[in-house]
């Protein structure tokens, strides 16, 4: 189980880098969420999908591994 958890987390984290890599070459962007949107959308993730209001297509650790950095780091 804590396999499964890490491994969702690091390709959460290597799928959010190469996102941000490609959009930030071709495009000049950054690619940033604010801290209170990333944090409702790890909640959304954990709830049970019979209390959720709307059902959230990825697990917990695969929106940690993509919300990682901006949870981590605040960005002007």
């Amino acid at each position: 189980m804590i396999i499964s958890f890490t491994l969702l987390t690091a390709a959460g984290v290597g799928l959010r880098l190469i996102i941000s890599r490609i959009l930030a070459k071709r495009f000049g962007l950054r690619m940033a969420v604010p801290q209170l949107l990333a944090g409702a959308l790890l909640v959304l993730s954990f709830l049970p999908s019979w209390i959720a209001p709307l059902p959230f297509p990825l697990p917990f650790s695969m929106t940690l591994g993509l919300l990682l950095p901006d949870l981590f780091f605040r960005r002007a």
